[in-house]
């Protein structure tokens, strides 16, 4: 077996091939896709769902760190983001640094 933690820029390779590949597939097959079609919003409602459902098993059911805060903290930390997402015409960036700040603020205190 090889020794991933010696070989750090072959796992960097083949990780970059394995997205890109998979990328560049997506890219061709796409071409004479219809953004329109009933397969397309199919797929789009399925990684929604994927995201709210991952999402709501971390307010839920969290693991690790996030387990130690109190569920109110982190509802309250989930509604600061919606907020804050919406009000910054839908820019993920702001909500995902400010969350990570106020979830750790409410923590402490």
């Amino acid at each position: 077996m090889i020794e991933f933690a010696n070989n750090i820029p072959l796992v960097i390779l083949v990780t970059a091939i394995a997205t890109y590949s998979s990328r560049l597939l997506g890219f061709l097959s796409s071409k004479n896709m219809d953004v329109k079609s009933k397969i397309f919003q199919w797929f789009n409602c399925v990684a929604y769902s994927i995201l709210a459902a991952l999402t709501a098993r971390m307010i839920i059911f969290p693991a690790g760190v996030l387990a130690e805060s109190d569920i109110l903290i982190r509802i309250i930390v989930l509604l600061f983001a919606i907020i804050l997402f919406f009000s910054t015409k839908k820019n993920l960036v702001y909500p995902t640094i400010l969350s990570a700040i106020v979830l750790s603020l409410l923590n402490n205190y």
